[in-house]
């Protein structure tokens, strides 16, 4: 890629990456009332593949050696499959979505606390100081929808586990997956995830699917948009900078799906979530900004 296109995309990844990963939100709540989470997780997954698979027999590109096998397989199962299927449980079973996206927005927090210890990394004051803005510009967007009521202890276990999946997983890509070429890697991530979902699902669902027209679309939409478009944004962003600015993008996704909610779905946007949406801006400026800071331990 010439360089100017290269630095082109740099610089317009992360608004897309968090208009798609925001976009995810909205067609799950088209699809979930067809099908069961892991149900549809699962058809999701083979989709993916599937796809996957007619892409690599057309380019047939350099699969990883067995050790890379393996980090495609962990990393999939952390980031697609604990992530996914542990927000989609923890919403099932009671907790709302505004509280899952609020505990799984800590990532950031948490990721900031052992990168220098996982990747070499080092987080300076400026960056922590966006880390907590963009923490309470995200508690005030949701402010009025963090209710927990009715929900289980399996649903607080759930969306733990997706925060700490997503959270680890981001880091192990960022560690052992960054020079796989991005085919059979996706392949693998996403066909140990939809094993682990088929499982699940075998186990605990019904299985049962209404395929309407509006099942299909948001299917269509996450598999081509989310787990093509917006997965590989993400680790093209993981690649090219540090891990720490990529997860303070997770920030803006719940003021984003506000947006999208309130211009799809009528959904009104209180003061106080617009203030939030201002301060999460302002944190993930603060994380992000490239200012004299000191070089990685490692390359």
């Amino acid at each position: 890629m010439p360089r100017s296109l290269e630095d082109a995309a740099v610089f317009t990844a992360p608004g897309v990456f968090v208009v798609l990963w925001a976009s995810g939100f909205i067609g799950t709540k088209f699809g979930l009332g067809y099908a069961e989470p892991l149900t549809f997780l699962s058809l999701r997954m083979a989709a993916v593949v599937g796809l996957l698979g007619i892409i690599i027999a057309l380019t047939r590109p350099k699969w990883p050696r067995g050790a890379g096998i393996v980090h495609s397989a962990l990393t999939g199962l952390m980031v697609h499959g604990l992530y996914l299927g542990g927000v989609f449980v923890s919403i099932e079973n009671g907790l709302s979505a505004g509280l899952a996206a609020l505990i799984v927005s800590l990532q950031p927090v948490i990721t900031s606390t052992v990168a220098n210890r996982f990747v070499g990394e080092r987080v300076v004051a400026r960056q922590w100081l966006g880390l907590v803005l963009g923490l309470l510009g995200v508690y005030l967007v949701l402010y009025e929808n963090t209710a927990a009521t009715g929900a289980t202890p399996l649903a607080l276990a759930a969306v733990l586990t997706a925060l700490v999946g997503i959270t680890i997983g981001t880091l192990y890509q960022k560690r052992f997956g960054g020079g796989m070429d991005w085919r059979p890697a996706l392949a693998v991530q996403y066909a140990s995830a939809g094993i682990l979902f088929a499982l699940g699902a075998f186990v605990f669902e019904t299985r049962v699917v209404h395929w309407t027209p509006q099942f299909l679309l948001a299917l269509g939409y996450l598999v081509l948009v989310l787990s093509f478009g917006a997965i590989w944004l993400l680790y093209f962003l993981i690649r090219r900078a540090a891990a720490t600015r990529v997860v303070s993008l997770f920030y803006l996704t719940p003021p984003v799906t506000a947006l999208m909610a309130w211009a799809l779905f009528d959904e009104r946007l209180p003061p106080l979530s617009l203030l939030g949406m201002a301060i999460c801006v302002a944190g993930v400026f603060l994380v992000s900004w490239r200012g004299r800071e000191p070089r990685s331990k490692t390359a």
